[in-house]
């Protein structure tokens, strides 16, 4: 072919492989979607918003990204996969032009006592290198400065074959940098022994205190018949050896009553069955010995910073590794940024740019021994961002949920600097989000409803900001919604003094909160304002705490359930049909036997992903066919467990269902903005913001006078937070106190006393910087919060 008769390419023809630039979603039907067709723009910040309970969440989180992990976790192989958590395909016709997708949400991060917010990011492993390399004195490898790494020390002998056998001795060293005392826990527990037995009693008399040692049962047989005491001898009787064997025996196997069983000390089985589990996640009976009985005291060994003595000894310029985590993140980076060292130059460089993202993503008053678990949604959201910052990946979906949550509104301006920045490196960023303050930056909005639950699922708008302000929908027409502040605040009717609080970073804070009013404490992340709450005003008599903690519930929980609105429905049933109330739990004998009262049936397929399918018997209602014959006001109890809360707030009102006890319940419920909830949702499917809301329902019938909420707003649309402000003003108005850890300008406006902590975070917080009403705080612009309340009501 001649040169001349060559035809090139035009330059202008789009290649292929670049017209994929829209994920296409047809047909999602996932919880209450109703058949939602959209195309996202990829490469673009997209936020999602709507009413709480619209279905954004079903949208973003079960149907996109879960279908893009999905397909990421069938690439390998199935050993592999019996191994990762079990995904479902979405209830979606068509997904196109997924790409992978990236999770970060404000799940708390595990409450596991050795995770710290250094290991759950990469800055702990990389301090250890640094401190192996440049230690003094030098002690060993990484693992010497590791907590969770204990040391080892083993003599043995290996073979050798070479001709004739020949047998060389060898012994074996780790140094591992864990505290022997504590474990790397940096707490020990101390036994109360006076709260496990009576010691003026015998075992036959039921000395042993202990939840689940009655007297007949088996925890208490093994004692009594176990011949190392004397079960008719009261314990303080007990001879040296006798007592040594009651209570720190080492395991020994042994037959009682004809049955194999292991004997050992009191306290060591205690340790194991109780002490070593989640404390959250204990019966509340447990729960309750576990606070009596132990006491969780520093360790003295030591000091609570978790390492062996040679990991406290080796130091860096008169640092260890124990200041460094212990430092602000802020000084630890400046810290490192002063270490000149040539031999360790990109690891330096390295560690230097994850403790700049803390401080640039606003957590840099934290500390890297900060236990996990004490992390709120909103900063556990922020720690997961870290790692995605410095990443070389492109092209990914970064889907968030509510970043912004527990943020101030001066730190919500950097959290929107990250977000763009994520999507100018060619990332799709997917955000779940109420704050206007994010949407306005937002390349495309799409808001869902127009109600809540049954009401909702529907696509009302798509497309730009200000479409959105013009459209007409629920989010539109509140966008611009703006909170007046109070002229004139109500009066307190008493005082409650707090005196030198210095819980974390407080500088010996004295401050008088008023009660009988609606009173906000605010500041920017980092402040101090839950150690000043909490830590000043405990949970106990009189005070009723709500916070974000995640409800412990397995998937047979539901609101009905959790709320007690069960047993009045039972009850109901019973007596409308002469039969005994367990026939209407599915937890007991009205359960349907295939599924066991689940509805649905797991099949575990061991090295394969685990499979839920719906019950073939019960067709997933829960119940035996009898139980549903049984009706009360037409209706059986699974069609009540269907109901939302509002439409059984109407049946149980009027007519032959009226039952005032569960009409009391439903109506709490509807009061905290859940009347789109079904009665017999999983509780696994809520959200954080439907979760406290669930709590601050159950508790409003308790009888405490001081109601301490944290940040009861998260995951709230605008148009709901009114309708809780309406709630907050009820409980004061009829005589109770409410004390509320809160950033949204609508609430700080409708306070009748503000309490502002400040002016920075960390140790550059934990002051107070103002007290008085919210119009004082406006007048005056004196600090961060006083500016944007201004900004915000127009002043």
């Amino acid at each position: 072919m001649s040169k001349a008769t060559r035809t090139d390419p035009q330059p202008s023809a789009p290649h292929g492989a670049d017209s994929h630039d829209l994920i296409r979603v047809l047909g999602a039907r996932e919880n209450n979607l109703k058949d939602v067709s959209i195309e996202i723009p990829k490469r673009r910040l997209t936020v999602f918003t709507g009413v709480s309970g619209s279905g954004k969440s079903s949208l973003v989180f079960n149907t996109i990204a879960a279908e893009s992990q999905r397909l990421i976790n069938e690439t390998y192989s199935s050993f592999v996969q019996g191994f990762m958590p079990t995904l479902a395909r979405p209830e979606v016709d068509v997904l196109e032009g997924l790409t992978t997708a990236i999770i970060v949400d404000q799940q708390r991060m595990g409450s596991d006592p050795r995770s710290t917010v250094g290991t759950a990011t990469d800055a702990n492993a990389m301090l250890r290198i640094l401190f192996s390399r440049l230690g003094k004195p030098h002690i060993g490898p990484p693992s010497a400065y590791a907590f969770n790494v204990p040391s080892v020390r083993a003599s043995g002998a290996i073979t050798v074959e070479r001709g004739d056998k020949k047998t060389v001795k060898a012994t074996f060293n780790r140094t591992g940098g864990m505290c022997p005392r504590c474990e790397g826990r940096g707490t020990v527990s101390d036994l109360d022994l006076t709260q496990l037995y009576d010691d003026s009693k015998s075992l036959n008399e039921g000395a042993i205190t202990i939840p689940g040692y009655g007297s007949d049962g088996w925890n208490m047989r093994l004692y009594k018949e176990s011949g190392f005491v004397d079960p008719d001898k009261p314990i303080s009787k007990y001879t040296k050896k006798e007592l040594q064997d009651f209570l720190h025996h080492e395991p020994t196997r042994m037959k009682i009553a004809g049955i194999n069983m292991t004997y050992e000390g009191l306290i060591p089985r205690v340790q194991k069955s109780m002490l070593s589990k989640d404390k959250e996640a204990m019966q509340p009976h447990i729960r309750a010995f576990v606070d009596r009985a132990v006491a969780f005291t520093t360790c003295p060994e030591c000091d609570g910073t978790r390492l062996g003595e040679g990991a406290r000894a080796s130091k860096i310029k008169r640092i260890s590794i124990a200041d460094a985590c212990a430092m602000q993140i802020s000084d630890l980076a400046d810290w490192v940024r002063a270490l000149k060292e040539p031999s360790v130059a990109p690891l330096l460089t390295a560690l230097q740019q994850t403790l700049d993202s803390f401080v640039e993503i606003g957590l840099g008053y934290l500390a890297l021994d900060r236990p996990a678990g004490t992390l709120s949604g909103g900063e556990a959201q922020r720690v997961k961002m870290i790692r995605h910052l410095g990443s070389s990946l492109t092209d990914v979906t970064y889907v968030f949920d509510e970043p912004t949550a527990g943020l101030h509104p001066h730190d919500i301006q950097r959290m929107n600097e990250l977000l763009l920045r994520l999507r100018d490196k060619g990332n799709t960023v997917l955000v779940v989000e109420h704050k206007p303050e994010t949407i306005a930056i937002a390349d495309h909005v799409v808001d869902l409803g127009p109600g809540a639950g049954t009401a909702g699922g529907s696509v009302c708008f798509e497309g730009t900001v200000e479409g959105l302000r013009t459209g007409g929908t629920v989010t539109g027409r509140h966008f611009d919604d703006r909170s007046s502040v109070k002229e004139t605040p109500r009066e307190a009717t008493g005082t409650l003094e707090i005196h030198g609080a210095s819980a974390n970073n407080l500088r010996d804070v004295d401050v008088d909160v008023p009660l009988g009013v609606l009173v906000v404490v605010t500041g920017v992340a980092g402040s101090g304002k839950s150690s000043l709450v909490h830590g000043s005003i405990p949970a106990g008599e009189g005070v009723v705490s709500v916070d974000q903690s995640p409800i412990r519930g397995s998937r047979r929980s539901n609101p009905a359930t959790y709320t007690g609105l069960l047993d009045p429905i039972r009850k109901a049933f019973a007596k409308a049909n002469g039969v005994k109330p367990a026939l209407f739990s599915a937890n007991s004998e009205g359960a349907c036997p295939t599924c066991n009262g689940a509805g649905v049936i797991y099949t575990d397929l061991a090295m394969m992903a685990g499979v839920a399918s719906p019950c073939e018997d019960c067709e997933g209602k829960r119940y035996q066919p009898s139980v549903l014959e049984y009706h009360l006001g037409g209706r059986d109890i699974s069609e009540v467990l269907a109901m939302s809360v509002d439409e059984a707030g109407e049946f149980f009102g009027a007519g032959e269902a009226a039952t005032p006890a569960a009409q009391r319940v439903l109506s709490r419920l509807s009061d905290v903005g859940l009347g789109y909830l079904t009665l017999g949702q999983p509780l696994t499917t809520l959200s954080g913001g439907e979760r406290q809301r669930l709590k601050l329902a159950t508790h409003m019938a308790d009888k405490g006078g001081v109601y301490v909420l944290d940040e009861p707003t998260t995951g709230l649309h605008l148009a709901d937070v009114e309708q809780l402000l309406a709630l907050l003003d009820r409980l004061v108005d009829s005589g109770k106190s409410v004390i509320v850890v809160e950033h949204h300008q609508a609430v700080m406006a409708h306070a009748d006393w503000i309490i502002d902590l400040g002016p920075g975070a960390g140790h550059d917080g934990g002051r107070l910087v103002f007290e008085g009403t919210p119009a004082d705080l406006v007048a005056a612009r004196s600090t961060l919060t006083g500016e944007h309340l201004a900004a915000y009501v127009g002043a």
